[in-house]
């Protein structure tokens, strides 16, 4: 199972119950604590039952900020996360979320009530078929018709959720059934679906990587999501083959470990992705090749072999031909192979030191000129002064692309981010969720001025709960990474990315009762970093950066990883 099993508590004697309250005793013996929401006409019931649970319910302020705080919290605590709203605008408004769980694989059980299935399929006021509706972007979906299924229904949600690979299920529960009355037992058979590595295909990936001059490990986010992280650092540093990583598997292999050469693809690092298209040997562990990693596919790793391991067998062979395939749990099957490997050293020195000597020649530089802030060197700053309980909580844009290249991540879960959706407004409610999965941990959401605009409400359920989350926005006055498309590849044609107009953000912070202040200068920001980092409560440094500075470096779209771009 790759997700954590939620423990299961013990059932109190079998009662008569409505759905409603039959349906949060099933949340309360999942083991579940937090669940984000929003109530509504079709959902009420669940909302009512919900007063004296033990579950802690967070109030968003938009549902689809339910979903994506639901999703960070699962990322962050390895437990499923929970979300609900109600029939129509509600859940429609979780599609975004459920969406970008669905792609980055969290795993996240999704509750809507719905109108009573007397009136289904007859336009009723705020009906709308979900399950049609969200069919290609769940693992499953379920539609409870009757309340003694509801024990089983969210035992099999959860179940699906967290195994294998994970994501969302959709449980939808008609107003009806929540309102029926019922003594229902408790009890889903769960299968156990634990595979073993196969050792042939273990002995086979071993011969290809000791017949390997130029070996490469590529690792994704299914390292960290099959629980494989100490597992790949074991193998990595026994073999010594240099690594990249994907933009979610960033923090698998702490930032500065040796051999790694950091992110390789559209925005990766140089050393990544000339090390990529030397390699005579991928061994590929829970990443899917994703296009911007692989730039143009056809020309991606020119030399190279493919050992590929991943749970999700569909995945095996899907864009690449992979000469080894390893199925199954990931955490076994690296175990494996790294005890077959612990049995004689690589002879691969020559490689090991061409790989380092091109990261310390590629390394990136901060000594930008002008007395404006640079934000590349303000986001590593910002990752050391905060040290190893730093958890970036990314939205997507230029900002999440420079905070991939530039800031330092001990560990995979500290690094968040809508990788596969690319969803802007995604870091506020992920920020929110992931403080609220590790109060402890030094949680900071990254964000620009449009990725924040579009869930600024949130900043009142942080004041609301005392969720002491930190703000970097890094505010350009654009779409930034439009902007920068707009002028390289459609001849400076900027076309609707001007944000000009925005809001003072240190005024609307404290209009929402979060402390906020302002940095425009370079010579402010370490003052400004350790007020943002000692501050109590939620706090929002407003980081005002160049409206030209670019990403740096770039490949092209439709181009090979090996066609990079630099600025000038």
């Amino acid at each position: 199972m790759s997700a954590a099993a939620p423990a299961l508590k013990t059932a109190s004697a079998p009662a008569v119950m409505t759905g409603a309250r039959l349906l949060v005793s099933s949340l309360e013996r999942m083991g579940v604590e937090v669940v984000f929401g929003y109530p509504g006409g079709a959902i009420m019931p669940i909302y009512d039952a919900l007063t004296g649970s033990s579950l802690k319910h967070i109030l968003v302020r938009h549902e689809q900020a339910a979903a994506f705080a639901a999703d960070a919290y699962a990322r962050l605590s390895g437990k499923v996360g929970v979300c609900m709203a109600t029939s129509g605008p509600g859940a429609t408004n979780l599609i975004t979320g459920i969406a970008n769980a669905m792609m980055d694989s969290a795993p996240m059980v999704c509750i809507t009530g719905n109108v009573p299935q007397g009136v289904m399929g007859t336009d009723a006021f705020q009906e709308i078929d979900i399950l049609g509706v969200t069919l290609p972007i769940v693992k499953h979906s379920i539609l409870v018709r009757d309340a003694t299924e509801i024990p089983a229904a969210i035992e099999q949600a959860f179940h699906i959720a967290a195994s294998g690979r994970p994501g969302p299920v959709l449980v939808d529960l008609p107003k009806d059934v929540q309102f029926a009355e019922t003594v229902a037992p408790f009890g889903f058979n769960i299968p156990n679906e634990t595979t073993e590595a196969d050792p042939d295909a273990i002995a086979e990936a071993e011969r290809f990587i000791r017949a390997a001059q130029r070996p490469l490990i590529y690792i994704g986010g299914g390292v960290k999501i099959g629980r494989a992280t100490e597992a790949l650092r074991a193998f990595a540093e026994t073999t010594g083959i240099p690594v990249v990583a994907t933009l979610n598997a960033l923090g698998t292999v702490p930032t500065d470990a040796p051999g790694f050469l950091g992110m390789l693809g559209m925005h990766g690092a140089r050393a990544a992705n000339e090390a990529v298209q030397a390699s005579d040997l991928l061994i590929v562990m829970g990443a899917r090749f994703d296009d911007r990693a692989t730039g143009k596919l056809a020309e991606f790793a020119p030399h190279a072999r493919v050992v590929h391991f991943d749970v999700d067998a569909s995945e095996i062979g899907k864009l690449r031909e992979t000469h080894v395939a390893v199925g199954g749990e990931i955490r076994p099957a690296i175990e494996a192979l790294t005890a077959r490997m612990a049995t004689a050293p690589l002879a691969i020195d020559p490689w090991v030191i061409r790989c380092a000597s091109a990261a310390e020649r590629h390394a990136a530089r901060y000594d930008a000129p002008g007395e404006g802030v640079y934000a590349p060197a303000l986001l590593k700053q910002l990752s050391e002064m905060a040290g190893d309980r730093f958890v970036a909580a990314c939205d997507v844009g230029q900002h999440q692309m420079w905070a991939a290249q530039h800031c330092r991540f001990a560990r995979p879960e500290a690094h968040i981010t809508s990788g596969g959706l690319g969803a802007m407004g995604f870091g506020l409610p992920a920020g929110l969720g992931a403080q609220m999965a590790d109060p402890e941990a030094v949680v900071v959401t990254i964000a620009g001025d449009g990725g924040f605009m579009m869930n600024v409400q949130e900043l009142a359920t942080l004041r609301r709960y005392g969720v002491p989350l930190k703000i970097v926005l890094l505010d350009n006055s654009s779409l930034g990474l439009v902007r920068q498309w707009q002028e390289l590849f459609f001849e400076e044609n900027y076309s609707e990315i001007d944000l000009s107009d925005n809001p003072d953000f240190v005024k609307v912070a404290e209009a929402f009762g979060v402390e906020a202040f302002r940095i425009d200068r370079r010579d402010q920001v370490e003052a400004g970093l350790a007020r943002l980092l000692a501050a109590e409560g939620a706090c929002l440094a407003h980081v005002v950066i160049d409206p030209k500075e670019n990403v740096w470096p770039l490949v092209p779209p439709g181009k090979s990883n090996a066609e990079m771009m630099e600025g000038a």
